[in-house]
């Protein structure tokens, strides 16, 4: 199953993939919510998910995949590579992490590593999440940040996490201080770069 908002991506994912071997397109999808219902409904043996879903992160897909279709493995496919969201696929059991630049030979050979239960991590991909470390941001303070990148004012962020408005400037110097970032803005810059919102 290929799910990618793009459709321009997704077909060309399709026709490339249809030129392999003993792999075959069996459902598509543009966003996250579609995928879930063509995973239920055709049951594939591998979902390739693009990170970036219009309604949910491909990530957050693949863990509900792998809750509601235990026996489709996924594997994500990216143009936004960060340390942080190879580290979150990884913790959910996607299989396989790679760049949307890859050649559809390895694509393919990813798709039937990732079907027989194997790994693959993009080697680049990989040093990048080694070398970049853990996200020294709480499950809270990334929260707040990620509220805060909508560009949303303190009480509609403190309203939507359920805190005060103190609570809140409270999580964003703390996490802005951990970034060595001078403001939310800039906090908020950091932590995307990273990939740890």
């Amino acid at each position: 199953m290929l799910a990618d908002d793009e459709n321009l991506i997704r077909s060309a994912l399709r026709a490339l993939l249809s030129l392999e071997d003993s792999v075959e397109v069996v459902a598509e999808a543009a966003s996250g919510d579609e995928a879930m219902a063509m995973a239920r409904a055709h049951r594939p043996d591998v979902a390739v998910l693009d990170l970036q879903l219009p309604d949910l992160d491909g990530i957050s897909v693949a863990a509900a995949i792998h809750a509601e279709v235990p026996g489709c493995r996924t594997m994500i496919v990216t143009s936004h590579g960060r340390p942080g969201y190879l580290k979150r696929a990884l913790a959910v059991g996607v299989g396989g992490f790679l760049p949307k630049t890859v050649s559809a030979s390895v694509l393919a050979e990813v798709v039937r590593t990732v079907h027989d239960g194997g790994r693959y991590v993009d080697p680049e991909l990989a040093a990048e999440a080694i070398s970049a470390g853990d996200s020294p941001l709480t499950a809270r303070e990334s929260d707040v940040l990620e509220l805060a990148a909508e560009g949303a004012p303190i009480d509609e962020i403190a309203r939507r996490a359920a805190l005060t408005a103190g609570t809140v400037r409270n999580y964003l110097s703390s996490a802005a201080s951990k970034l060595g970032a001078a403001n939310r803005h800039e906090a908020v810059h950091v932590a995307r770069r990273h990939g740890w919102i």
